[in-house]
């Protein structure tokens, strides 16, 4: 290859070289102000769905963060590219740089040979190393700190609290005990949660609707009625089961008698009841003839008390969870019924109420509030600076003052004996017939 032939080449490997370095410049230039943005939003995402969802997995995250950081490359490339230069372009720079007054620009276009290559050659471009690699390695540190940085996924929050009726929440705690113990038939128990679903089943801005609260209210006072019956029928033919087995042979036979139907009476209340005890405890009490109840074992009568025993608990259960069925210490004490700890010797109207007694009065305090007032004692009277008159009403007190009788100083004219003198003229008319007030009036007229 001939000389000119290499510095042909020789120059324009140079002009390349510098036009790639120049429109890597551009692109840089015009991708820092993106790429620090796009960064920056991709951490925070990248925070935010570490927290929201962990099971995303992080490989996905930073897949996700490549494919943005490239979508925004393009974009980049795309707008630098109005930018860029060409080897030609290049070329002119070279020789400016170097002194070679359009020597390049003219061996390029054919009409000089192309000049011979220097020892060295000036730099035409220069890299600012600070301004080049922050944006890139600042956006690498913001990545990585969204991917790597140690954050806690969301708990799940806890659910809200029911805004169902509250009596609701009683009877599912009932039932629910009443379950847990199966001392009641289970026919019961399916039945009321049937009817609890069916109200749970309107849409919820009709569960404090009229009609549904007088529903809630009629199943509400049902069942605890039933669990009542139940409880007081159970109450009675325990009683009289206890009463024949421990007393067969004092009592004489109408007593007997009369126990025996106070017993079938009971089990007829339990038989026939809305809540009935549990079939195995029914089937026993069913069997049971009361005229042979002292045929029992001691084994026999033990398991029967015991049923009746679990089945009196489980009732006491049930009626603990209805709330608000008994009155407070604070309304015990208001309304007279206290059992205090003083002595309270007669009346009981000392410091202290008294705990009664034959001896000892009634045993409640009269004055629970403490220092009554006397309601005879209306107090010291005291005016109202009544500004605006328009908002009085009867009754108010609106002024105190002192005040002076009009008092008849002028001389009696008693005769004596203590009759009157009688006038003479005018004075029978006006002086002695009249109010002092009145002659007084007749007085100013006729002068």
């Amino acid at each position: 290859m001939s000389n000119d032939g290499t510095n042909r080449r020789y120059w324009l490997d140079q002009a390349s070289t510098l036009s790639r370095r120049i429109n890597l410049g551009w692109f840089l230039q015009t991708l820092s102000a993106p790429l620090l943005i796009v960064s920056v939003l991709g951490a925070v995402a990248a925070l935010i769905l570490r927290r929201e969802f962990s099971e995303i997995p992080l490989g996905v995250i930073g897949i996700s963060q490549g494919a943005c950081l490239v979508v925004t490359a393009v974009v980049a490339l795309v707008l630098a590219a109005k930018r860029f230069e060409k080897p030609e372009q290049a070329l002119v720079r070279i020789e400016a740089d170097a002194g070679l007054h359009s020597a390049l620009s003219a061996a390029n276009a054919g009409v000089s040979p192309w000049p011979t290559p220097p020892n060295v050659l000036p730099e035409s471009l220069k890299w600012h190393l600070l301004k080049t690699i922050a944006p890139p390695l600042g956006a690498t540190a913001l990545l990585a700190l969204g991917l790597l940085v140690p954050i806690s996924a969301r708990q799940a929050a806890p659910p809200a609290p029911s805004s169902q009726p509250q009596a609701w929440s009683q009877m599912d705690s009932q039932l629910e005990q009443l379950a847990e113990d199966a001392m009641v038939d289970e026919g019961y128990i399916e039945e009321v949660e049937k009817r609890l679903e069916e109200l749970r089943a309107q849409e919820e801005e009709e569960w404090f609707s009229h009609a549904s609260l007088e529903a809630t209210d009629s199943l509400e006072e049902s069942h605890n009625s039933n669990i009542e019956k139940l409880d007081r029928d159970l109450s009675e033919a325990g009683i009289a089961l206890e009463s024949l087995a421990e007393n067969a042979k004092k009592l004489n036979a109408q007593q007997k008698q009369k126990l025996a139907e106070q017993f079938e009476q009971a089990l007829d209340g339990l038989q026939n009841g809305a809540m009935k005890p549990n079939p195995e405890l029914l089937d026993q009490l069913s069997k049971l003839d009361p005229n042979n109840i002292g045929k029992l074992t001691p084994e026999q009568m033990k398991q029967l008390k015991e049923g009746m025993e679990k089945l009196k608990d489980s009732m006491e259960k049930c009626k603990d969870c209805q709330g608000g069925q008994g009155q407070s210490d604070w309304e015990d004490q208001l309304l007279g019924d206290g059992q205090g700890e003083g002595e309270g010797e007669g009346e009981g109207e000392g410091e202290n109420p008294g705990s009664g007694g034959i001896n000892r009065g009634p045993g409640h305090d009269p004055n629970v509030l403490r220092n009554g007032k006397d309601p005879l004692d209306g107090g010291e009277l005291t005016g109202v600076n009544a500004e605006d008159l328009s908002r009085a009403i009867p009754g108010d007190l609106l002024q105190l003052q002192d005040g002076k009788h009009s008092v008849n100083e002028s001389a009696s004219k008693a005769a004596a004996g203590g009759a009157a003198a009688e006038g003479k003229g005018g004075d029978r008319v006006w002086r002695d017939s009249l109010a002092p007030e009145e002659q007084r009036a007749l007085k100013r007229y006729f002068e």
